[in-house]
């Protein structure tokens, strides 16, 4: 028997099965709208097919790129592989992935109740809050899960390591909880190198995809990895509310997936030494990474293969100090999203947690830094300059949170 393939390899070919065929060796992009029918019957079978979440027939057509896309569906085999999943479904945005999710295990499976732990993505909180998908949502710490779960509950929405804080939750102790009701995973943080939340249990892994799996700042995407069965029932989301991924985002996704592991461990690793350096320094009154409290129950070393690339802080100086920080940082861009091979440092009550309700936002005086691929030498000569402005800016910025 062929021993498995090292990940590393995976996300180097995987996806790429048909290319030889085609002739060609670098990914191609098929930009096309409408496809050719065969005939009317083979074409209505066609999207009849496609329409109810499944693929393009062998003897069919494509029809539509509503429906299907070539360059789409190599990347979301490529995911899919690397996720342990039978099938991944990509849409334009994580945040349409997400919506898709909700809608395919809410209404559409005639469920009302979703159960969400806490922290999560704002975005995400924001929107099962909202009503604006017709259920409603309980929010509850990774314990209470069981206790949460009722007749209608349709799904479990957890983010590990969550954003922005990084608490990390058991995966498979939700799952136990969660009974028969599916978990989804938001594994953005994580990325397929880190963790694969199938391997525990969760019915799916949601990533943002503009994020890591991309890596270079110049998509926006989102991807489900699930079994088939599941993937047909977000197809058919997608395929109705028109939210397939772009062909060209793919294509520079699936490009990404080859130096995801690559650029994951040299982030990771400098993510370390700055968590260090972090750690003593007077500014700092506390420092979020997930290991600093040597993970007691294991979680980490059962469910992960590294800590990742995201950092949290909070400031002594309360906002003001967090404030004059992102103020003052040059190669650390102030900007919101992460996972980028140039570094990011963000105020997440103030931004991406800004519509969650103030018991479940961030506190005004912590920062998110994204770790890119500079040196990390650079990179805490940055930080260490940014608190040194510290001193020369007290008493200029305002205090409190005048977004609340």
């Amino acid at each position: 028997m062929t021993a498995p393939l090292h990940p590393d390899t995976v996300a180097v070919h995987s996806g790429r099965s048909d290319l030889e065929a085609l002739g060609v060796h670098a990914l191609p992009i098929d930009l096309s709208t409408t496809n050719p029918l065969p005939d009317i019957e083979r074409g209505g079978d066609s999207y009849e097919a496609m329409a109810t979440g499944g693929r393009p027939p062998a003897d069919g057509s494509m029809v539509y790129a509503r429906l299907w896309n070539p360059t789409v569906g190599r990347f979301e085999d490529a995911l899919a592989e690397l996720e342990h999943a039978e099938a991944a479904v990509a849409f334009a945005s994580g945040m349409a992935a997400m919506t898709a999710v909700i809608l395919a295990h809410g209404p559409a499976a005639g469920k009302n109740h979703v159960v969400a732990v806490r922290p999560l993505y704002g975005g995400t909180d924001h929107l099962l809050g909202s009503g604006l998908l017709g259920v409603e949502t309980t929010y509850c710490h990774p314990a209470e899960v069981a206790a949460s779960i009722r007749p209608d509950t349709g799904l479990v929405v957890v983010e590990t390591p969550a954003n922005p804080t990084l608490e990390i939750a058991d995966i498979a102790a939700v799952v136990a909880q969660a009974g028969v009701v599916p978990v989804i995973v938001d594994n953005t943080f994580a990325t397929p190198v880190l963790q694969n939340p199938l391997d525990h249990g969760a019915a799916m892994s949601l990533h943002s995809a503009t994020k890591y799996l991309g890596g270079h700042g110049d998509v926006i995407a989102g991807v489900v990895a699930c079994d088939e069965q599941t993937a047909e029932a977000l197809r058919r989301v997608r395929a109705v509310t028109g939210g397939l991924l772009h062909p060209l985002g793919a294509y520079l996704l699936h490009r990404g997936l080859a130096t995801l592991p690559v650029r994951m461990r040299a982030q990771q690793e400098s993510a370390r030494r700055i968590v260090q350096w972090l750690i003593d320094r007077p500014e700092i009154a506390e420092v979020f990474y997930p290991g600093l409290d040597d993970d007691p129950q294991g979680i980490i070393q059962r469910q992960m293969r590294g800590t990742g690339a995201m950092i949290a802080m909070r400031m002594q100086g309360g906002y003001a100090a967090a404030s004059a920080v992102t103020s003052s940082t040059s190669l650390f861009t102030h900007a919101v999203s992460l996972g980028g091979v140039d570094s990011l440092i963000q105020h997440p009550a103030a931004l991406t947690h800004r519509p969650v309700p103030a018991e479940a936002r961030p506190d005004a005086d912590v920062l998110r830094l994204s770790i890119g691929l500079e040196n990390v030498d650079d990179l805490i000569a940055d930080l260490a300059q940014a608190f040194a402005a510290l001193s020369r800016v007290e008493g200029t910025v305002a205090s409190g949170r005048p977004w609340a």
